[in-house]
């Protein structure tokens, strides 16, 4: 089936269509991942969003049962050159079709990713409407003019109960806000010893602290950070009460909590081959990266919080700590779901933090 692409400028592409045949209007942002597809229609990061997908070929390996960063994906739609409905990969339960035709997601191949991608890099991320062809352009440019940016993201993708994730030979209890937590993140501090309960986004820290948390972990998510105005208020009350670590929304999270401030980039960051440096060691770490907001650099000289990482290509703050609170985020991904393991150590991190605290209450 014929489907259509008419982005919020008026550029007008043609493709086939796949997987859902709804029609819907989103932000339009890019990612330049090689692999990973399935990890990225996943990740509840990208609710309500249109991906383009720099690499030609997406599909090629299918998907795998153990490789969903959620259970009910909710991209807004995937847009890709090519489209393999045939893949080779002994793992692969489904195809990419027969996942995005369960979940109601929209895809379309066969459009110039390339131009798309330069549109949204000199322009900046935009509204679009992936629609059919007996749509007129007419009646989606009336529906980009009428959609209006969402301010509930973390409300839809939070888990809508309190859940655990045990692990054997457990020594540490981590309670984890979910604001679209992705899986292996949970995976990685299972690694590690931890027993993670994962809360919803609407938790109160007095419920949070009747866990018994020996550390307390502020997850990734869709959205404007200053929309998370809970767990902000979370933070705000349970630092320097426990160890605190945020990775993407969650840092941002931190800042806003502490005074500082964020603003939107102009395409935002995505990829699994992002530079940043390590400030407190000088070593460079490859990165993965999905963002849309950054931390304000000015805004952190009256708070206690300071710089650790920056990213190498435009200076945006990458990670941020307080040792009085120990408290400490990254807005890149150290569970590399897709993307390089440079910054694994970041989960160590977090270990040290907790087993300094357990020792000092067990002395």
């Amino acid at each position: 089936m014929k489907r259509k692409l008419v982005l919020e400028n008026g550029v007008v592409l043609e493709g086939l269509g796949f997987g859902s045949d709804k029609e819907i209007v989103c932000e339009l942002v890019f990612n330049t991942s090689m692999v990973g597809y399935q990890e990225i229609l996943s990740d509840p990061s990208y609710h309500d969003q249109f991906v383009v997908m720099t690499y030609p070929l997406i599909g090629n390996y299918g998907l795998a049962e153990e490789d969903y960063e959620t259970k009910i994906p909710s991209l807004g739609g995937l847009i890709v050159r090519e489209v393999n409905h045939t893949p080779s990969n002994f793992r692969f339960t489904k195809t990419l079709n027969e996942v995005m035709t369960e979940f109601d997601i929209p895809g379309i191949s066969e459009v110039d990713t390339r131009m798309l991608t330069r549109i949204i890099r000199n322009e900046g991320s935009m509204k679009c409407a992936m629609i059919s062809e007996n749509t007129s352009i007419e009646e989606a440019l009336a529906m980009i003019e009428e959609y209006e940016y969402p301010t509930n993201q973390i409300s839809e993708v939070t888990s809508k109960l309190t859940w655990l994730s045990r692990t054997p030979n457990v020594k540490y209890n981590v309670v984890a806000i979910d604001c679209g937590i992705k899986l292996n993140i949970v995976r990685k501090l299972n690694e590690k010893g931890c027993n993670v309960t994962i809360v919803p986004y609407g938790t109160s820290s007095k419920e949070i602290l009747s866990h018994k948390p020996d550390g307390l972990f502020i997850s990734n998510g869709p959205g404007d950070p200053v929309n998370a105005e809970a767990v902000i208020k979370n933070v705000k009350e349970l630092q320097g009460e426990l160890p605190i670590f945020g990775i993407c929304l969650g840092h941002q999270i931190i800042a806003l909590a502490n005074n500082a401030k964020t603003y939107k980039l102009k395409f935002g960051h995505r990829g699994g081959n992002h530079p940043v440096m390590n400030l407190e060691n000088k070593k460079l770490e490859i990165t993965s990266q999905n963002h849309s907001y950054a931390v304000v650099e000015d805004s952190l000289k009256n708070t206690a919080l300071q710089s650790t990482h920056i990213n190498l290509l435009d200076h945006t703050i990458e990670g941020l700590k307080s040792d009085k609170d120990q408290i400490f985020s990254v807005q890149y991904h150290p569970e590399s779901a897709p993307g390089p393991q440079d910054s694994d150590y970041l989960f160590d991190v977090f270990i040290n933090q907790m087993n300094e605290l357990v020792g000092d209450e067990n002395a």
